[in-house]
């Protein structure tokens, strides 16, 4: 075969890099099963085990995979070269909120057509039809960074297997009683019309009025809020125990008859978690629309008065508010206060507006009927390598979460990211799991008249009825260390490769992802998910801003590949970048690398047709150079 490319005057990337990887592909040699097998790698080598995270398969991939390619990569290839048992496991991941509303909008672009028009069994092929569309384009940009993944070993979040692991997953934390279904105060998205999780809830800051008031002009205490449309709600007012201007009125209640259209009881409660210097020193309580509130109705035996629905809307029970938006119900609150001789100060000030992570909707705390994982409640760990946590002890998933992160155990890199883990830990609350959308892994519980049954298939007999919500993301991606490896089948992969060696990921998912697969694995499995952990940071463009859309400032990586090359494109984004570091990345770097690149191609065809007659060396490619024939190179079968 003729092969002149090392005598060709300049590196062309676009030339030499698919070739390259198409002989990884014809050879296998990403699989470490291969390497045993061919006599790269010895069968009793060190195993070298990561996954990649998986991408969603939303659309292209960006800059943050580019670079998490690049290093994983990196990391994959030095392990193959010592002669470590070496595997890089691909995958993709469902998103279920996001791939269903980027869906929705394009079909309903497309045909006219919302989720309404089909039945739930319908919508969700098209939706998986549409996702494993995009999955083979992500598959083929993945090939086109250089990344050397096993792709024998291949997962998908959504798969036949991923599936029996996340029901598998559920029924035995539902039977450890860790699972549980119950009324709470959820993080509500009225524009995705679902739950989110807490840390799927982003803050931005608004400005805003401070509004200081009082529920009626003989009661005691004035209150400060910024949302005086909810205190059509509140059943107290809660004040600092050692707050001496209020001593007098803790355990008292207070009728009002009128607030706003609105009979009112408001019990005055000492509580820890007031702040004495914020406004009046008093809060009035609103358990149903605060996670704050309600963890303080829970301490106190308050009852919840829901005044707003899963639209955003005042309920019926708000009294003049009643059927109005959040926002004009506001208006509409101050006003009354005004004209009642109630309100006794406005200031402006600046609050965190709540929004959703993916639809950025604004947040709305409401009670639901909601499945959720109890991070608190202990158990006993049949089997444990976590150190602290010998099998037979006591324990809680929190605790798992904050004994499994130390040097012996997970390591988190760079270190500084260890306080800010713990810190996240002791703060967890329960997380709801439960989700309002039709795409993803239908929670495996069904009903039948007073009967509820949770399994990994559907029970038999007529009459069930499945639960119509989905599980959130992360919980199937929270078993991705191990599910990827064959669980709950004990396979030899997961006896090889579990642990993982390495996880690399962005510092951003530290909380989203890293800790759901630490506390997953410590539970399911018994042992930390992986050894260490490689938090990458975040790429700006050449002036330090964020990319996006609206700035037009964005890299597309597989334009810079046409431009420049894959090995350009990877060398900027890694060179003398630590774990953690943010950077700043423009063209120009890009394309100084590739000229880097080109000078390192000209050395080595120098010192390749500098050598002697005759010379011959081994490797993984065999070259062999002779006189009547220099261009000649016979690559290892």
């Amino acid at each position: 075969m003729n092969i002149p490319d090392i005598f060709l005057s300049g590196y062309d990337a676009a030339h030499v890099e698919p070739r390259i990887r198409k002989k990884w592909d014809i050879h296998d040699l990403m699989n470490p099963d291969t390497c045993i097998q061919k006599g790269f790698t010895k069968a009793d080598a060190e195993p070298f085990s990561i996954v990649l995270p998986p991408p969603n398969i939303t659309g292209k991939l960006h800059l943050g995979h580019t670079l998490m390619v690049a290093i994983e990569d990196a990391f994959v290839r030095y392990h193959r070269m010592k002669g470590d048992r070496t595997v890089w496991i691909p995958g993709t991941d469902h998103a279920a909120i996001a791939t269903q509303s980027v869906f929705e909008k394009f079909h309903y672009k497309e045909t006219g057509k919302s989720r309404h028009d089909y039945s739930r069994e319908e919508f969700f092929e098209k939706i998986q039809e549409f996702a494993l569309q995009n999955q083979s384009y992500i598959k083929d940009q993945l090939k086109s960074l250089g990344g050397s993944l096993d792709w024998s070993r291949e997962s998908f979040t959504l798969d036949e297997k991923r599936v029996h692991a996340v029901r598998t997953a559920f029924k035995t934390m539902y039977d450890a009683g860790l699972i549980y279904r119950k009324d709470r105060v959820v993080n509500w998205d009225p524009k995705g019309q679902t739950t989110v999780s807490d840390d799927e809830v982003e803050h931005e800051e608004k400005k805003s009025k401070l509004y200081t008031f009082r529920y009626s002009k003989d009661f005691p205490i004035s209150i400060s809020t910024t949302r005086p449309e909810t205190k059509v709600g509140d059943t107290a007012v809660a004040v600092h125990p050692s707050d001496e201007r209020y001593k007098q009125y803790i355990g008292q209640t207070f009728e009002i008859e009128d607030f706003a259209g609105v009979p009112l009881s408001i019990k005055v409660v000492s509580d820890e978690n007031v702040d004495p210097s914020f406004g009046t020193g008093a809060l009035g309580v609103t358990p149903a629309h605060s996670m704050i509130d309600w963890e303080m109705s829970v301490a106190h035996d308050l009852p919840l008065k829901q005044v707003i629905n899963e639209y955003a809307k005042m309920s019926d029970n708000a009294g003049i508010l009643a059927g109005m938006k959040t926002a004009d119900a506001r208006l509409a609150a101050v006003e009354w206060l005004r004209e009642k001789g109630l309100m006794e100060k406005e200031e402006d000030t600046t609050m965190n507006l709540s929004v959703a992570q993916r639809t950025g909707g604004t947040i709305e705390p409401i009670p639901k009927l909601q499945w959720f994982i109890d991070v608190n409640k202990e158990f006993i760990i049949e089997r444990s390598n976590i150190e602290g946590l010998p099998p037979g002890s006591y324990t809680s998933l929190k605790k798992i979460l904050l004994a499994s992160v130390h040097k012996q155990g997970v390591q988190i890199l760079p270190e500084r990211y260890e306080k800010v883990y713990e810190h996240w830990a002791n703060n967890l609350r329960d997380w709801c799991i439960s989700r309002q959308i039709l795409y993803g892994h239908q929670i495996p519980v069904w009903y039948k008249e007073d009967e509820q049954y949770v399994g990994i298939e559907a029970p038999e007999g007529d009459g069930w009825v499945q639960d119509t919500d989905t599980l959130d993301t992360w919980f199937s991606s929270g078993l991705w260390s191990f599910s990827t490896l064959g669980w709950p089948e004990q396979t030899n992969d997961l006896a090889v490769y579990h642990p993982n060696s390495l996880l690399e990921t962005g510092e951003d998912i530290l909380f989203y992802w890293v800790s759901r697969m630490i506390m997953m694995s410590g539970f399911l499995v018994g042992e930390i998910p992986f050894k260490t952990v490689y938090l990458h940071g975040l790429v700006r463009d050449e002036k330090g801003q964020k990319m996006s859309k609206s700035l037009g400032n964005g890299i597309d990586p597989l334009v810079m590949i046409e431009k420049f090359g894959t090995d350009a494109l990877r060398m900027a984004m890694t060179v003398a970048v630590g774990p953690g570091s943010p950077q700043n990345l423009g063209e120009n770097k890009i394309k100084a690398y590739k000229h880097f690149a080109n000078k390192i191609w000209n050395a080595t065809r120098f010192v390749l047709q500098s050598l002697p007659d005759g010379y011959e060396f081994n490797s993984v490619r065999q070259i062999s150079l002779r006189n009547e024939d220099k261009n000649r190179i016979t690559e290892l079968n």
